[in-house]
């Protein structure tokens, strides 16, 4: 007989999850509340992107030099618009903003940090491609009260509060963690509510998927070339492993956490640090997958605990299944030490 799962509005889980922590002050249910609703309004424009005139460039390009899309920014905006005047933030800063963004003067200074990446995989948008929304949510440094300030936004991924994505597909989703756990809520377009239904995720320590952009191969360390060539092979099992690689993080790290796998954004020779964001992508994303049971590395370190020093610092990412990620790791090292043999 199949179980029944529990009828539960993210705003419910939130409220229960704040009753076991006495200290708590209501203000991080409070502010993934506001997320919560910044993402219909953005799963309503995904939704409806083919039909309406909201497809297409911008004309501008972000802080990375790479084209903006209308879609983009209409997240972009949502986001600040939904989160700013709370009275929970000190400063936010977007992928597509070059500086940090301020809280206007008119309203409450908070103690909270928030960055985002507004529309993760937004090159997919005219294919009708699954893409997403990615938060990290961080306590302030500087003194309360005071606007917050560049340093508030270069902490270490380690002092992470909360983190979570919105992944737009076949079905909205909303997966996030606040350090006890990673829950996922499905949006449900009748009742225009997040419903419980992925509680507790928990990745398999070991996965059958990799998922890497293969045509960059000569191009990447020859530990990664080895590595990717052993899970093609039958020397380690009676199956090699399956490729499946989308081209949206969200989409491609969202069905490795549930089926277990590992995701890679490597650096390269043209790329060096690597081409992910590490505030925006990668510190988010690694704090999840690690509540799930997994691992997130730069291949020689975990991706948690970089201290960055600029806003838009990138940095090489393998990330997921436990052994999956511990095995490209000795690969790594080892062929870095037959170099200095």
């Amino acid at each position: 007989m199949t179980k029944k799962r529990r009828f539960m509005t993210l705003n419910r889980h939130i409220q229960e999850g704040e009753r076991m922590h006495p200290e708590a002050t209501g203000e991080l249910s409070e502010l993934l509340h506001q997320l919560g609703l910044a993402a219909k309004a953005i799963s309503m424009e995904v939704n409806k992107a083919g039909l309406v005139d909201i497809l297409g460039f911008t004309g501008d390009e972000n802080v990375h030099g790479e084209q903006v899309k209308k879609l983009d920014m209409f997240a972009h905006d949502i986001l600040i618009r939904a989160m700013d005047h709370g009275g929970h933030f000190c400063v936010m800063a977007s992928e597509e903003e070059e500086n940090i963004i301020h809280i206007p003067k008119k309203h409450r200074i908070g103690k909270y940090v928030l960055l985002f990446d507004p529309l993760d995989g937004s090159s997919n948008i005219d294919a009708n491609v699954s893409i997403g929304t990615i938060f990290s949510i961080y306590k302030r440094v500087t003194p309360h009260g005071d606007p917050g300030t560049l340093e508030d936004c270069l902490q270490a991924g380690n002092q992470q509060v909360a983190a979570g994505y919105i992944i737009y597909g076949s079905s909205t989703m909303m997966v996030y963690t606040a350090g006890h756990g990673v829950h996922g809520f499905t949006l449900d377009p009748q009742f225009g509510e997040f419903l419980l239904s992925h509680e507790d995720i928990r990745t398999p320590d070991k996965g059958r998927i990799y998922s890497i952009n293969e045509g960059n191969y000569l191009h990447w360390r020859q530990g990664l070339k080895n590595y990717i060539k052993y899970l093609q092979s039958d020397e380690f099992a009676t199956k090699p492993y399956k490729a499946r690689y989308i081209g949206s993080m969200v989409a491609d790290v969202h069905r490795n956490l549930l089926y277990g796998g590992l995701f890679i954004y490597p650096a390269d020779k043209r790329n060096p640090q690597g081409k992910l964001r590490l505030q925006y992508e990668c510190n988010p994303m690694a704090f999840i997958v690690e509540q799930a049971g997994g691992l997130a590395s730069t291949g020689f370190g975990r991706i948690l605990d970089i201290k960055p020093e600029e806003l838009h610092q990138k940095s090489p990412i393998y990330l997921g299944s436990k052994e999956d990620v511990l095995l490209v790791e000795k690969f790594l090292k080892e062929a870095e030490d037959d170099k200095h043999d």
